[in-house]
């Protein structure tokens, strides 16, 4: 399952990687193309946000005040819960500290 936001901060992160010379412009377009072909031919699962994402994440940042998260991770765990993911996938400490906190697995370990 992707969101529209994970699209987003994946080509942030892409973006920083070809300014930091780590790949190419023509890579970074080569990978947007492919995940958006993806989510578009239905290879992907696309998760909506909606009002009640919002109201969801609210409760997650009121529920884990002892994890420093972001709104967008507040955002992506909303997401996963909403849609019933049974993980969640992150390179990011904070988020896969409070996946686990609101049970989802993560993954890589």
């Amino acid at each position: 399952m992707v969101s529209e936001l994970t699209v987003t901060e994946l080509v942030s992160i892409l973006a920083r990687l070809s300014r930091q010379g780590a790949i190419t412009r023509e890579n970074l377009r080569r990978i947007h193309d492919a995940v958006v072909g993806r989510l578009d031919d239905g290879t992907y699962q696309r998760v909506e946000m909606t009002r009640d994402t919002h109201r969801r994440a609210e409760q997650v940042l009121l529920q884990l005040t002892q994890i420093p998260l972001r709104a967008a991770d507040a955002l992506h765990l909303a997401l996963a819960l909403s849609a019933r993911a049974p993980s969640l996938a992150s390179f990011d400490t904070r988020l896969a500290t409070a996946a686990r906190a609101v049970g989802l697995a993560t993954y890589p370990r």
